[in-house]
This record gives structure tokens, sequence and C-alpha cells, in this order.
């Protein structure tokens, strides 16, 4: 997915299968055209110069042409791309986002990485890939991102609270630690990320409590690291986000790449 051109030839979008052991990377680099990576098992962090994304199994994340970004991977990972002319649709997602995958868009796209390179008009190879484009302009969007703050106060009580995210973080100890009033952080981190204080440090959070459940540590470790009282405390946080319990989100098929 390192690849900085992508040959299009005759078809407004190209499909690549490509899977990762643990702990790969990939550098800081960008592409010339649209990407979405849609993961099919582990967890993929997707770093930018405006924030961080957690994708986790059988999700996406929306990448708009010439956005930097380099990727972190935890678990085997199972990633199937489409690379996307920016011209293909007037109203392609213009920002980076964490989406949801349809079943019937990965379908769609475990059929693209079988369509040949160039196709006639009209052909049901074309049709799939219209279809595809037609699916993308209505991806729903996933609160999984993590912006990040412009200053540099901010910037570092945020390295601050991903390094101990256990400890118990109001807002009146981080307004405490930059020397401003409560309300004044509140303020200003509602104006440089968009969130409340309260709602980075949950998703701050969860983007561990991924990671780490998909390294495989428990539900019971987990919690406790990331300052539950207990595992039904994290799972209920848990369930509240994403809408099924920690242990129904990575369940053992999804210990692997798929076959």
């Amino acid at each position: 997915m390192s690849q900085q051109s992508i040959a299009f030839q005759s078809r407004p979008l190209v499909p690549l299968a490509h899977d990762y052991p643990h702990g790969a990377s990939e550098p800081w680099h960008h592409h010339t055209c649209a990407q979405l990576i849609h993961t099919l098992s582990g967890v993929v962090r997707v770093e930018t110069e405006y924030g961080s994304w957690i994708v986790p199994p059988s999700r996406g994340v929306w990448l708009p042409a010439f956005t930097r970004h380099a990727l972190q991977i935890t678990g085997q990972v199972a990633a199937r791309t489409l690379f996307i002319d920016p011209l293909a649709r007037a109203d392609l997602p213009a920002s980076c986002q964490v989406v949801q995958i349809s079943p019937l868009l990965r379908e769609l796209i475990v059929t693209a990485l079988s369509l040949p390179a160039s196709y006639a008009a009209g052909s049901r190879s074309e049709r799939v890939i219209e279809l595809i484009l037609d699916e993308i302009r209505g991806l729903d969007v996933l609160p999984f991102a993590l912006p990040t703050p412009e200053s540099p106060r901010l910037q570092a009580l945020c390295a601050q609270i991903r390094q101990a995210p256990g400890e118990s973080w109001t807002l009146q100890r981080a307004s405490a630690l930059v020397n401003v009033s409560g309300r004044t952080l509140a303020r200003y981190f509602m104006r440089e990320t968009g969130l409340q204080f309260s709602d980075w440090v949950r998703r701050a959070r969860l983007a561990i409590a991924l990671t780490r459940l998909a390294q495989g540590d428990t539900v019971l470790r987990v919690a406790l690291e990331l300052g539950y009282e207990s595992p039904s405390a994290f799972s209920a946080m848990f369930r509240r986000l994403l809408g099924v319990a920690p242990t129904d989100y990575f369940p053992p098929s999804e210990s692997g790449p798929p076959r």
C-alpha cells in the first residue's frame, strides 16, 4: 500500500489484497489517488498530520488523495485496499475517516480483485466498479478518529494521557497541568479537536483497548490497564461505543487472516 502512483488505465479504481504480520509498519507516504483500506482481521493504526485513526476488523479507513500517512499493524492483518481516481466521483469524502463496511461493499471489493484490468462499457465488470463507487459515497462514519490539537501545550497533554491512560484524567487535573482554568481548557480542546475533553480521553482509551485486544490481551487486563473498576464497567463502555461486547468484537476466528 505504499506505492506513490497507481496505473488506472481504463478503470477508475484499482483493488489490492495484502496481508501484514503483527508488528509490521509502513513509513510516511502519500498517494496521488484516494484510498480505502478495508481490514478483515487485526487492527491498523493510521497516523496523519491531523490525528490518528484506529481501524478495527471488518471496518475501513478512507484517505483522500495526497494525504500523508503511516501505518502500524497489530495482530495478523488481512487488508483489502481500493486505490481510487479522485475524479471518479465529484462527491467522494473529502476528509480522513473510519467507516463502516457494509456486507454488500465487502463482497464487491472481493469481486473487484478478480476483475480484468480493462473491460467493455456496459459490462458486468463496469457495473461492479460503478456500484462500488456509489457505495463509497454513502459510507457511515465511525467515532474512531483521535484528532491532534494544534497547540504544543495541548499536544503535550494528549501525549501524557496516551502514555498513562489508566490514570484519572479529569478536566480539573488536566487544566492544572497546562496552567489554565477548566473552562478555558474545555474551550481550547473543543476548538482544536472538535471534541469535548472527556470524549477525547474516552476515544484515546478505546484506541488503546482495540490494540491490546487485537494482541490477545484479556478483557480483565485491558480494563485494569485503562483504569476501569471492573471488566463489566469497561465492557459497558465498549458496548456503548461499538454496539457489541469486547468478547464479541474479537472472536477466536479473527485471531488470524482469513483463508
